[in-house]
């Protein structure tokens, strides 16, 4: 939210101005003779001025764009008559053309602004059907018996952190949007709107969306552990125990989000926690994401070897289509493990600009808003495990509804 942290700038520096404004306003001596009166309009501070002269006053320096037009000037008439000079509608006449934006500028932040409002539709969309995606895939894992065991446990926590992920982002866009959308009506309002006690509930809001994707990256690490304990080596000795990776996906991520919430408290406390002015506190949400992103990484490609061994040896025994089925296996385990993550985990924030920035921005909000919906489709709606379970399941409720409801007609006719 840059445009929170600009906002939040120029009204710090404005009231700055203002203040020193009023101290001129209450100790410069008076001049001699006829003048205007020295005044603040709450755009610029103005001096004495002598009847039938132009005052030139610096562009104010609150400006957002105050280094690009800090050689203008804001003017203002003194008539004759020691009045400000007045135009036909009857504010007072002042020239400020060399302190606007340049009109070069200010359509390049409106393509942005645009720009930023198309991709959060984009992972808007990408977050709403992976809800529903998920939470249906979710009640199906957990509502058929048969399907219950370590892998799927494993499956269903990592679907609901996609869920608590999605839900997260919604929650803290609306929050985000409420804080800085709201209608400014008297400076009372813009004060309240950048107060403390106003932030709190995206404050919290962000936090929440911190802990949600760091879970989420490392159930991801939860199932790349299980499966390779499961084809190469015994990492948590019982694959049957499923609780270190409950400790793994849910408890990890408090050991980052404690402390990154602790430094900006102390050193980053303003407006929503949105913007990262030292990227040093970043790195603590940063580093775990990249450190499990890695050994994903490693994990898959091990997995991929041990998979290309086994589907050669079947190919020597009459399967010849096992280049198909490894790039099935490949694609499948992609989403799963979220090795997408590595395209670009060396192009960070500080590296990427101009167009190589949006391109970044655009594939990591799409691929992380839509993998939610993937990853419950490849694992639950189009998976041989779970589809038979489901269909015989759907079929044994249609029957005793059947059943249930030819009894209630029966009963009725008697």
């Amino acid at each position: 939210m840059a445009s929170g942290k600009v906002l939040e700038e120029t009204y710090r520096k404005w009231v700055q101005y203002k203040e020193d404004c009023i101290r001129m306003i209450e100790y410069e001596p008076f001049p001699q003779g006829l003048f205007c009166n020295r005044t603040f309009d709450r755009y610029a501070c103005w001096p004495d001025t002598p009847a039938g002269t132009i005052i030139n006053i610096s562009c104010p320096y609150y400006l957002p764009w105050f280094d690009k037009v800090s050689k203008g000037v804001v003017r203002r008439r003194c008539g004759a008559d020691g009045l400000w000079a007045r135009e036909e509608d009857g504010q007072v006449w002042r020239d400020m053309t060399q302190c606007e934006e340049e009109k070069e500028v200010a359509s390049q932040e409106l393509w942005f602004k645009q720009l930023m409002v198309s991709f959060r539709m984009l992972y808007t969309v990408g977050y709403s059907m992976s809800l529903f995606t998920l939470i249906t895939a979710l009640i199906i894992l957990l509502s058929i018996r048969k399907l219950h065991c370590t892998r799927n446990y494993i499956h269903a926590n990592l679907f609901m952190s996609f869920i608590l992920r999605a839900v997260s982002v919604i929650v803290k866009d609306t929050l985000l949007e409420r804080h800085w959308g709201r209608e400014i009506m008297k400076q009372a309002d813009l004060s309240e709107m950048l107060s403390h006690q106003a932030a709190i509930g995206c404050r919290i809001a962000q936090v929440m969306m911190q802990y949600c994707v760091l879970a989420n990256h490392y159930w991801f690490f939860g199932e790349a552990v299980y499966l390779y304990s499961v084809l190469i080596a015994s990492v948590f000795i019982e694959n049957s125990k499923y609780i270190p990776y409950i400790c793994l996906g849910w408890g990890t991520p408090l050991l980052f989000v404690i402390p990154w919430v602790v430094m900006k408290l102390l050193k980053e406390n303003k407006e929503c926690w949105a913007v990262n002015e030292n990227m040093n506190y970043w790195w603590i949400i940063r580093f775990p994401i990249l450190f499990a992103s890695l050994i994903n990484l490693l994990i898959f490609m091990k997995i991929l070897k041990v998979i290309l061994s086994k589907l050669r040896a079947s190919n020597q025994n009459g399967y010849p289509d096992y280049k198909l089925r490894l790039a099935k296996a490949t694609l499948t385990l992609i989403p799963l493990f979220g090795i997408h993550e590595v395209i670009f985990i060396f192009a960070t924030d500080e590296q990427t600009t101009g167009i190589l920035r949006y391109i970044k921005v655009f594939f990591t909000l799409f691929l992380n808003s839509f993998q939610g919906f993937l990853v419950g489709v490849l694992y639950c709606y189009a998976n041989k495990e779970v589809c038979p379970h489901f269909v015989f399941s759907f079929h044994k409720f249609d029957r005793a509804f059947t059943s249930q409801s030819s009894c209630e007609r029966q009963h009725t006719s008697l």
